[in-house]
């Protein structure tokens, strides 16, 4: 029997509630042979739920009556039509960045930004937007290294070195660079090991002031159990992410924390 493929627009469709019924059956079956897909189906609904939280409202709002006027027939010239397709680029770039920040950063009802709580949430959400991707799951990748180093120590203004895992078994496959909550720029290095299962690294410039926190583990039942080891040190925070045994993780987590605590 040859069995149908399921395609990125179909998860999607389930995710967003708009997927046919008649298709609903091979999806829920792919999903409980394919756990990866399951959790990124989960993380977009946790998306979708929170965009809703923080957008619907602005759909009650009364129009005002000046974008009324400019939508009258009398306005429909040129040099309006201009000024209007500028104004809705620049409104689409604002909810863009905010919508990605209000996603990093939790949500509603999650915890407030810059906790370590918060580090760790968005560490996970990352992981599970850019882990399962396969044609592109890095901006840079490891052939590059020096380059990614520089670029993201540049973009974060302070000295950054992916640690090597090469002993545990997990090989740098390469990094990006993503939106932070408002303390700027965050790093991801994404690591590999031979049987394709990725941890990744995420590394976010803290707040000046913020104490210490000693090694913390969650569990982000919502992405499939990922398991999250997160600290805070000096002006950086760290959450290793993987869908890997606590104990197992626990030993990566403190192997990064060593090299990291080496004098550069």
């Amino acid at each position: 029997m040859t069995t149908q493929a399921i395609s990125e627009a179909q998860l999607h469709a389930l995710a967003d509630g708009v997927l046919p019924e008649e298709q609903r059956a091979a999806i829920d079956a792919h999903l409980r042979a394919h756990p990866d897909d399951a959790a990124r189906v989960d993380a977009w609904r946790e998306q979708n739920r929170q965009l809703r939280a923080l957008f619907d409202p602005v759909l009650d709002e009364t129009v005002p009556p000046a974008l009324l006027q400019a939508a009258s027939p009398a306005a429909a010239n040129g040099a309006w039509h201009r000024h209007a397709m500028q104004a809705a680029a620049a409104i689409v770039l604002l909810v863009a960045g905010g919508a990605g920040g209000w996603l990093l950063r939790g949500g509603e009802g999650a915890p407030a930004s810059g906790s370590p709580m918060s580090l760790a949430r968005s560490a996970a959400i990352a992981h599970a937007v850019y882990t399962p991707e396969v044609r592109h799951p890095v901006e840079v990748g490891a052939e590059q290294e020096t380059h990614l180093v520089q670029w993201l120590s540049k973009r974060l203004g302070t000295a950054l070195q992916p640690p090597a895992l090469s002993p545990l078994g997990f090989q740098l496959i390469g990094g990006r660079l993503l939106p932070g909550d408002g303390d700027g720029p965050v790093a991801q290095f994404m690591y590999e090991d031979g049987k394709g299962q990725r941890l990744t690294l995420y590394v976010a410039k803290e707040r000046a002031g913020k104490q210490e926190t000693a090694f913390r583990y969650t569990q982000e039942k919502d992405l499939g159990d990922l398991g999250v080891f997160y600290w805070i040190d000096g002006q950086l925070g760290y959450a290793l992410s993987a869908n890997l045994p606590r104990q197992e993780l626990g030993k990566i987590a403190k192997a990064v924390y060593a090299q990291l605590d080496q004098p550069r």
